[in-house]
C-alpha cells in the first residue's frame, strides 16, 4: 500500500511534527493571558500551556461571602482558561500547516 520512500517521508514528517511541537509548547509557555472577574477582584495568570502563574485576590474578598469568592474564582479561571485554549489552538494549528501546509487547503 505504501512504497518504501512513502513511509520514510511520512516518518520524516512526524518526526519534523513532533520537533514542531515541542518547540510550539515552548514558546506556548512565554505567552501569558489573564482572566479577570468583571469587578477587578480576582486575577488569573495562565501561560499558553494553560499553567497557572499568578493568581491575585482581593484582600476584602478574603474576609467576605464565602460564595461570592468561589462565583469570583470560577468566573475569572474560566475566561483564563478559554484564552489560553484560544492560544493554544491556534499555535499548534500554525505548528501543523507549517509542517503540512496541504493541510490548509
Amino acid at each position: 500500500m505504501f512504497g518504501k520512500n512513502n513511509m520514510q517521508e511520512m516518518m520524516a514528517k512526524l518526526q519534523d511534527m513532533k520537533g514542531a511541537v515541542d518547540n510550539s509548547k515552548k514558546k506556548l509557555a512565554n505567552i501569558n493571558v489573564k482572566g479577570e472577574s468583571q469587578c477587578k477582584r480576582i486575577r488569573y495568570v495562565l501561560d499558553g500551556n494553560r499553567k497557572i502563574k499568578d493568581l491575585t485576590i482581593d484582600d476584602e474578598l478574603l474576609n467576605s461571602d464565602k460564595d461570592e469568592l468561589i462565583d469570583l474564582l470560577i468566573i475569572s479561571f474560566n475566561k483564563a482558561i478559554e484564552d489560553a485554549d484560544y492560544v493554544n489552538e491556534n499555535e499548534l494549528k500554525n505548528t501543523a500547516l507549517n509542517v503540512f501546509p496541504e493541510m490548509g487547503k
